[in-house]
């Protein structure tokens, strides 16, 4: 199933192969919108490493139990020639400027974390 021009539903599921519930599948919509206008600016295929988790895969890995991730909203994200510091960066200035929804960007050492929760947080989880 297509979301948009560049994105399928089947890179946003949930790693342990469940059912996507359908209140995610509508923030899925949302979020790879969002991806999409990110897509179009930067001409570049994004790889989604992680987006939707189920709350036991999400515990089973050891993540936050209110992770956005479980709600549909957040998705880690690589773009090949681009380092996670460019890519951070570029999320931000796009969500400044409006040209992307608000919400949470994490700076990883091998990859960036975008949500849509609408309120903005930022975190460097990345190593020196």
């Amino acid at each position: 199933m297509k979301l948009t021009e560049n994105f399928s539903k089947s890179e946003f599921e949930c790693k342990c192969g469940c059912e996507m519930p359908e209140d995610v599948l509508l923030n899925i919509q949302k979020l790879a919108n969002q991806l999409q206008v990110l897509r179009n600016f930067i001409d570049l295929p994004i790889v989604l490493t992680n987006a939707y988790r189920c709350l036991e895969h999400n515990t089973e890995i050891g993540s936050k139990p209110g992770s956005q991730h479980i709600l549909g909203k957040a998705a880690d994200i690589k773009i090949k020639t681009k380092s996670p510091e460019q890519i951070y960066t570029l999320l931000d200035i796009l969500t400044e400027y409006g040209n992307i929804l608000q919400g949470g960007l994490g700076l990883y050492n091998t990859f960036v974390h975008y949500d849509i929760r609408k309120t903005r947080a930022r975190w460097d989880n990345s190593k020196d």
